[in-house]
């Protein structure tokens, strides 16, 4: 799938390109399954051209699972035949993963465990290490109390399970609709929307130690800082208003050995993947658009194969 102008879903056709060259360093992947991002519907549209620069036709999309099919000069991680999962972004964009073959840099893939489907291992990388960088940073401690903004959204599910899994109370806001997706996982839920700061001020008064917005809005930051405590730690992937007020605004960044990490974690059952539906290539716009409209209730997957 490509677009050849930034544009609405509408730009997106069925294209044949030639198969993508191997440099040194690098693999080629057979891709299996991608995952639709909103970062995906964002790029098309414009939105990071004053950051990225876009070569048309545009393949889009930054997460794979597959097989390796050819390996570059100098790529001893890999064979041919191995199983592969990559966060794929580059420096430019255009040869993205909602396509038969990607060519990634050897270090943005991780093998596959035998134990994780390529429905799962496609829908985890960016979601996944977003998350783990977001709580990395925020390195909550036993005994803590985090706060999730978008608890139950692709990267907040994730980021909510590594919290818990350090032995923090986790905090997380979500509709009622998906308060026991949350209980499920070791969260305390609580409704986004008006009156949220004493909805969390109601189950810690003393503050909590440490906030992660994953969902943005307006009126968010001034939430987290009236419920933060002094000293706190907070991160945002979605307002780079928070560096004006000691947090930290994150990106992140390709990383085939945290991608293993977290794919160890998936097969022994540490980390659950929230996934919604699967969608045949062709039908890409609507998997844009049910990330638009919030519809999904988890990660959209794109069987690239069918």
């Amino acid at each position: 799938m490509t677009y050849s102008r930034y544009g609405d879903n509408s730009v997106l056709e069925l294209t044949e390109l030639p198969r993508p060259k191997v440099g040194p360093g690098q693999v080629l992947i057979r891709v299996a399954r991608a995952s639709v991002n909103p970062v995906d519907w964002k790029v098309m549209s414009g939105g990071l051209d004053t950051m990225m620069d876009a070569h048309f036709p545009v393949v889009p999309g930054w997460d794979a699972a597959g097989v390796v099919e050819e390996l570059g000069p100098d790529s001893p991680e890999f064979r041919p035949g191995d199983r592969v999962a990559a966060y794929a972004r580059k420096m430019v964009v255009s040869g993205g993963t909602f396509a038969e073959y990607v060519t990634v840099p050897a270090e943005f893939a991780a093998a596959i465990p035998d134990g994780v489907s390529d429905d799962v291992a496609g829908a985890l990388p960016l979601t996944g290490l977003t998350a783990r960088r977001a709580i990395d940073a925020l390195h909550p401690t036993a005994g803590e109390t985090v706060l999730v903004h978008g608890a139950s959204g692709g990267v907040g599910y994730l980021a909510s399970q590594l919290a818990v899994a350090t032995g923090a109370r986790v905090i997380g806001t979500a509709s009622e609709a998906n308060s026991a997706k949350l209980e499920s996982v070791g969260v305390v839920p609580v409704a986004y929307g008006d009156g949220l700061t004493e909805r969390v001020r109601e189950l810690a008064p003393d503050g909590v130690d440490a906030v992660a917005d994953f969902a943005g809005g307006e009126g968010l930051l001034e939430t987290t800082l009236a419920v933060l405590r002094d000293g706190g730690r907070h991160v945002s992937i979605t307002d780079p208003a928070v560096e004006r007020h000691g947090g930290r605004w994150l990106w992140v960044r390709p990383d085939g050995a945290g991608l293993a990490q977290l794919l160890a974690k998936v097969e022994r059952g540490e980390l659950v993947v929230d996934i919604d539906r699967v969608l045949p290539l062709a039908e890409l716009a609507e998997g844009f658009r049910l990330s638009q409209s919030g519809e999904a209730r988890g990660k959209i997957v794109i069987d690239v194969g069918r």
